[in-house]
Parts: C-alpha cells; structure tokens; sequence
C-alpha cells in the first residue's frame, strides 16, 4: 500500500511549494487548508483536496487548516459541519488546534469592504439580480456599467452600514466590487460582494442582515490566517484574477491561489447538489448509503482510510482534467482486504444438505485458516455436523457441461471439511421446489483431502445448521448502470441512470458462528462471494452486513493485459 501521503509521486504543486522553500518565500513557511462548505457531506473528490492539502504541509513540515467557509446561512447546517469533521478525522487528517470558521472573519470583513468603499472600489447597487445578469454582457460581449456605479462614496458608507443594520429587504440592495465592465474575464465585471439576507446562521445566530459572497471571503479568510499555499480544484482558475485583486486592495498577506484538475471518476458524481438531489429525492438511503461516494457512504461500504488514501494517490495530481477508472478503487480495497480481511464462510441462498451416513447428533470441531495471506492471524475451530448448508447455486439437477458442483451421483469437497456424494433430492410434491439434498459423505476425507489420491473439481462453502448465525446481505453494486451519468443525452437526467439492481437485499442468510461477534470497520471474505463488513444489528439481534466489493477485479485484468500488450 501507498503511504499516507503523496511523496511517492510526483505532482506540479509538490514543485511549486519545493521551489518557495528553498527560495525562502513567506519565510520558508507553508500554510495550507481546505475550506468545506458545511451544507452536505464530503464525497471522495472533496477528499482529493484534503489529501493534497495535509500531505503538502506534512511534507514541508507546515501546518494543516480546516476552515468551515459558513458564508452562506441558508443552505448550511450544523449536522454537515460534524459529518465533515468526522470524515476528515476517520481518514486521519488531523488538523490539531486550526479549525476555523470564516463566520468568526466577519467583523472583519465588512471592515476592509468599507475600506474599499472609502477608496471609492466599491459601491451599492439596486439593479435587481435579473438586471445584474443582463449588464454582465457575455463570453464575446462587454458588459455596461449600472446607472448606480457612481454613486457618491459617502452615500455608499451609508447605504452599506444600513443593509447592514437590517433597514432594507432581501435583495434591495447589494455591494460589488469596481473593476471593469469590459474585462473579458467576466469574474472582474463587478462582482457582487455582498448581499442582503435576512437568515439565521447556524453558529451567529441573527447578528447578521448581510453575507458575503465566496469569492470576496475566500481570499480575506487565507490572508487572515495566514495560508501561503492556496490549493483549490481546477473550475477556481478564471477567479484566481478576482482573488488577486481583492488582496490587492488592501495592505494584507497574500497568499498563491494554486489551482488542479478536480477528481473525476466513472459511474459516479461528484456534485454536491446532484448527490443531494439523490438524498432528497430518495434514490438512495441518506447520505452514508453505502452505494454513494461520500465518505460515510465508503465507511458504510467497508472501505478503509488507507485504501481511499492510495486510491487517491495512484489517481496523482494534474493540471488537465481526467477521469479515473472506479475499477482501481475497488481494486485497491481488494488489495487491501485480501492481506488483512478474516476468511469465513457465509451461505447467502441456503440450500439444506442432509449427510445419513453421518451420526445423529454428533459434531465436530474442524480447523480453518483465518487468512492464508497471513499465517500469523491462525486458525479457527468450525462445526460440522450431519445438516449443513451449501449456496443454492452450487447444485443442479440437471448440470451442464463443465458444471463442477454438486449434481446427482457427483462429489465435491466441503471447504475444510469432507467429501460429499449426492445419493437423493428431496422436492416439494406440489410445486417441483428442491427442499433438501441427501448425501453420503467419506471420513477418509477430513479436511477436505482424499488419502487415496482422488480429486474433485468441485469446492463448496458450508455452515452448519446447529450453529449457524441468521443474517441479512446487502449486495451493493456501482450506484449508475453507465460510466457517465452526467452526460448530455437528449431528454435524460443523471437519474435515469440508476442501476435498479445497486441494492439487492437477501433475508435468512446463513453465516459461521464466529461472526456472531463480527466487529464493525472490520473487513470479512465470505469464501467465493465476495468481500464484506458488519452494517448494524437489528433490535432482534439479526446482524447485517454489506458487501464492500465482489472478489472479480476488473482492475487487475486491465493492468495484467496492459503488461502483455
């Protein structure tokens, strides 16, 4: 596995930060954050930026910020500000003592916009949003400047100061920033600064009548604290001029905006507002259902921090947008999961085998291996007994060809434990329905080896039915049938896209004993299903678990085939 951060690889902002410290820019220093909205919950891409971020710092010995950008009340709650600060603590990114909340800037703020105002780079405007938009010209289009722009400055202090004291209603007035209309960077054609908003803020209560607007707060919020390295996503660039001015203004520290391709990736999103619109709209269970790509919804899945994290370092950090393969995610998990994840046996369709040569009433404990990656995790005791269990799937009446499993008159071996020989089937008279299969099994063949040499082709998982565990199965799939759900096909939407079939659940499953104990956050291989982890128990007891990724790795056929060619 990767390490925790990106020093394995090389990255164009690595270089940039080098060549500050050597050159002694901001006295060696390196400040760097990530400035999470608080109104949803951190997807996989947002930690892209966390890991960029953190592991830049920890390289150059600097230091890590987490500043909520809380500047707008309407869309932001306190529950998204805790979900974000757990994600970012589970992943191991640790911030210490710099957390901060641009809401605590505010003073401040509205501070330096009356010192714009006073040098006359500011002015309150009533032209209406509509109206805005209209003078803003377009693309090949220079924009006009509104009848308001010239406002007297001492009328601009005091129309500024009253919005701020609540005499006017939302959108009556707003604050932009003078630049020039005729910029072909249509950031720069004076842009709204502030606005009128009559809300309730999560951590300011009602103290406020005005907000500001993200790119006037964004670039005060790294000066006031110090940040040297600003690392944003590459949609940031065409405000990086905005983001220079507004520093410029004003005798404060500034810090380089350096912006990078986003993390993009198939059959996902990575779009706060669409993944939100799944929430709302209840195609998906909430935002930690185990089939989204946040990173609640990965935990729930089974994924681990350190495979996130080499997802995320093997994906690199680029200046060209790219899409990532959601294949090299699942197979870092398998990677990940195959050393460390503890081998039990789980029936998800249970078929009832009936051994009559086998005592009445007799059991016996046999061993299994827990992880034949590590010899050092040991073995287990398991129970046989004359009924066990099989997965309906590995018997067939009538086989076809190159059919290994159990049939009429064949053998196969019991993982761990005996050889079995189907001698009868008994069905259900009235609907044809197999209700259980009666075998004979060979005691020379404890362990699942024959003493005289003869093989089978043949392996079936198994458990017990004296003490087998109830379970409910939750097989996960990618949460999209295509690679691109965001596609621009005529007349459909991301959500025509959901893969009907990403959420198959299976009652009255089968598990070992062993899981009776199964611990969350811990990775299990059901032998031959797949790879999966404890979800919750219900109140009666059941536990349920979800499956984290199939044992198939698309992945490693990719690469393996890359290595032929």
């Amino acid at each position: 596995m990767s390490n925790d951060t990106e020093s394995s690889n090389t990255n164009f902002i690595r270089e940039i930060i080098a060549a500050d410290v050597k050159n002694n820019k901001n006295n060696g220093n390196v400040v760097t954050r990530f400035p999470p909205e608080p109104n949803g919950y951190l997807h996989i891409g947002h930690m892209k930026g966390v890991n960029v971020s953190f592991s830049m710092a920890k390289e150059f010995s600097g230091i890590f910020h987490l500043r909520f950008d809380d500047t707008n009340p309407a869309k932001e709650e306190k529950e998204y500000m805790e979900s974000i600060m757990n994600d970012i603590k589970w992943m191991g990114f640790d911030w210490g003592e710099h957390l901060y909340f641009a809401s605590d800037y505010f003073d401040q703020m509205y501070e330096y916009a009356l010192e714009l105002i006073r040098q006359g780079k500011a002015y309150v405007d009533e032209l209406s949003a509509e109206e805005i938009r209209e003078y803003r010209g377009t693309l090949t289009q220079s924009g006009k400047n509104s009848p308001y722009r010239d406002r007297p400055i001492e009328e601009n202090l005091d129309l500024f100061k009253r919005m701020k004291a609540g005499e006017f209603e939302d959108g009556k007035y707003v604050l932009r920033a003078k630049i020039d209309m005729a910029s072909p960077n249509i950031n720069l054609r004076d842009p709204v600064m502030y606005r009128i908003q009559h809300a309730h803020h999560y951590r300011q209560g009602d103290k406020w009548n005005i907000y500001p607007m993200y790119d006037w707060a964004h670039g005060l919020e790294d000066s006031i604290e110090g940040v040297t390295h600003s690392i944003c996503s590459l949609e940031f660039e065409d405000h990086r001029p905005l983001y220079d001015w507004f520093l410029d203004q004003l005798p404060i520290h500034h810090p380089q905006q350096i912006e990078y391709a986003r993390l993009n990736m198939t059959y996902t999103l990575m779009s706060k507002r669409k993944l939100l619109k799944l929430v709302k709209e209840n195609y998906v269970d909430g935002w930690d259902d185990p089939r989204m790509t946040t990173i609640a919804g990965l935990r729930r899945r089974g994924y681990t921090p350190s495979a996130i994290k080499d997802f995320l370092n093997r994906s690199g950090v680029a200046k060209t947008h790219s899409t990532s393969d959601i294949a090299l995610l699942e197979h870092c998990i398998r990677e990940e999961l195959n050393k460390t994840a503890t081998r039990v046996m789980g029936v998800l369709r249970p078929l009832k085998v009936i051994i009559t040569n086998y005592p009445e009433g007799q059991t016996e404990q046999l061993d299994a291996d827990n992880n034949p990656e590590d010899p050092n995790t040991g073995t287990r005791k398991i129970t046989f007994s004359r009924e066990v269990y099989i997965e309906q799937d590995d018997f067939m009446e009538d086989p076809p060809r190159k059919y290994f499993r159990l049939a009429p008159g064949r053998e196969i071996r019991l993982k761990h434990a005996y050889y079995i020989k189907c001698e009868n089937v008994i069905k259900d008279e009235s609907t044809g329905e197999i209700l259980e299969i009666h075998c004979t099994y060979d005691p020379e063949t404890k362990g699942g080896w024959s003493k005289d040499g003869r093989k089978v082709k043949g392996t079936s998982h198994w458990v017990s039915a004296v003490d087998s565990v109830e379970a409910d199965v939750v097989l996960y799939d990618r949460l999209f049938s295509r690679p691109d759900p965001e596609s621009d096909e005529a007349g459909k939407d991301f959500t025509d896209y959901v893969n009907p079939e990403s959420k198959i659940i299976l009652n009255n499953c089968l598990v070992e004993k062993s899981l009776k104990n199964a611990e969350k956050q811990k990775g299990y291989q059901f032998l031959r299903q797949g790879y999966f982890c404890l979800d919750h128990k219900k109140e009666d007891g059941t536990l349920v678990f979800n499956r984290t990724v199939s044992l198939k790795d698309s992945w490693a056929k990719i690469m393996n085939k890359m290595k032929k060619d």
